[in-house]
């Protein structure tokens, strides 16, 4: 009989392993020594080991998923409790028993990260509906509108899974969100496609009013209504982008077609009106000679003669017409406040005010200088001190006053 620490070989060549539970057969040795019946069996032993050892470096240096861990360790230790192999098998199983622990704590560790992640995935497909239904709710960005629902839809593709009974609801809040954006944009659209007809229809009879105004001759009257045709379409609001075009088009041709003949009959009319633009340019040459106005009534009186050769020379070109006229205006206003500023020199009333304001503050400081010298006599220091205060008031009243009565001298 040969001996091994983990088996021996009986003298019938019988092979036997030693374990923890005694020991057991494992195989028959006829063709040969002893030695070599051991050194066989070993290997298998070593075979056994080499898979024990290739997954424990694999549960412990890869991310080996648990499941398949735990199914590898059943299959090995089937392996090693049945082995025809001589060596450690107690210590192979009890290594398995370590990675058994191991594979538990990672599979634990697993259901945490995926519980955590399921979390953050609900969390993320919360966010995604909540803001789908926003869209669906307020948005009229049509275009974007949709894109962003493209993109939410993408979004939630590559986010996690979360438990079946979540996904599927939030889901078809999803999808009920993008449909109603869908509805209402299809309705949005309809009722844009009815408002634009509403406008073609408005827009086709203010170019029919536009057109047959084109060839009129009633220049203000005509002018006007073309202001109010303006004003009319800007508020029709817009039709399509083709009739609104084309519209437009024909209104601005029936508008440009009357503007152009107005202005060739006042272009000509107003050559015509240069003669007296000339005789005007020389009265507001002669009535700026009134300024500065020393005395109102002679400049009044002049201004008034200037006038009656102003309207007597007749309507000027339109373009000079401002400068002239408001050239004269000014020249007019200058001696209206002369006029003003004269009456108001010789009001015996605003004078006699004038006067009894001035009469009032000097008593007012001949009473305050009085007090003034009794305080400081009597060294009453803050009586004296409000008393020069108020009499430097008075005092500055004072002086206005005379000024505004000065102007009635």
């Amino acid at each position: 009989m040969s001996t091994d620490p983990w088996g021996r070989v009986d003298d019938d060549g019988t092979v036997y392993v030693r374990t923890a539970e005694g020991e057991r057969a494992v195989g028959s040795w006829q063709a040969g020594e002893p030695e070599e019946a051991l050194a066989y069996f070993h290997r298998k032993f070593d075979e056994l080991a080499g898979q024990v050892t290739l997954l424990e470096q694999r549960v412990r240096g890869t991310d080996l998923p648990p499941a398949q861990a735990e199914a590898t360790i059943v299959k090995l230790r089937e392996a090693i409790v049945d082995a025809h192999a001589v060596g450690d098998l107690d210590g192979l199983l009890g290594r398995l028993n370590s990675l058994t622990e191991l594979v538990s704590q990672r599979r634990e560790e697993v259901k945490a990260a995926r519980d955590v992640a399921r979390a953050e995935a609900r969390g993320v497909k919360e966010r995604i509906v909540a803001e789908a239904e926003r869209i669906a709710d307020d948005t009229t960005h049509w275009k974007t509108g949709g894109e962003r629902l493209r993109q939410l839809v993408e979004e939630w593709k590559a986010a996690e899974r979360i438990d079946r009974v979540t996904e599927a609801a939030l889901w078809k809040r999803l999808s009920a969100a993008r449909t109603a954006f869908a509805k209402r944009r299809k309705a949005y659209f309809a009722g844009l496609d009815e408002q634009r007809e509403g406008v073609r229809s408005a827009k086709e009879r203010i170019v029919v009013e536009a057109e047959a105004l084109a060839s009129s001759t009633d220049w203000g009257a005509t002018a006007s209504a073309y202001r109010e045709l303006m004003q009319q379409w800007k508020a029709a609001g817009r039709a399509s982008r083709e009739v609104e075009d084309e519209l437009w088009g024909r209104f601005k041709g029936a508008q440009d077609q009357f503007f152009q003949a107005r202005s060739a009959v006042f272009a000509e009319r107003d050559a015509s009106l240069a003669a007296n633009a000339e005789v005007k340019e020389q009265l507001l040459a002669e009535a700026e000679k009134i300024l500065p106005v020393s005395d109102a009534r002679v400049a009044r009186n002049a201004l008034r003669g200037l006038l009656e050769r102003w309207e007597e020379a007749g309507p000027v070109p339109r373009e000079q017409r401002d400068r002239l006229e408001g050239g004269l205006r000014k020249i007019d206003e200058a001696v209206r406040k002369a006029e003003e500023a004269e009456w108001k020199r010789s009001n015996p009333e605003a004078r006699a005010r004038a006067q009894n304001t001035v009469d009032q503050l000097r008593k007012s400081i001949g009473q305050l200088e009085g007090r003034l010298a009794k305080a400081q006599a009597a060294g009453r220091d803050k009586e004296a001190k409000d008393a020069e205060e108020a009499l430097t008031a008075r005092r500055s009243w004072l002086e206005e006053a005379e000024r505004t009565l000065a102007e009635f001298s």
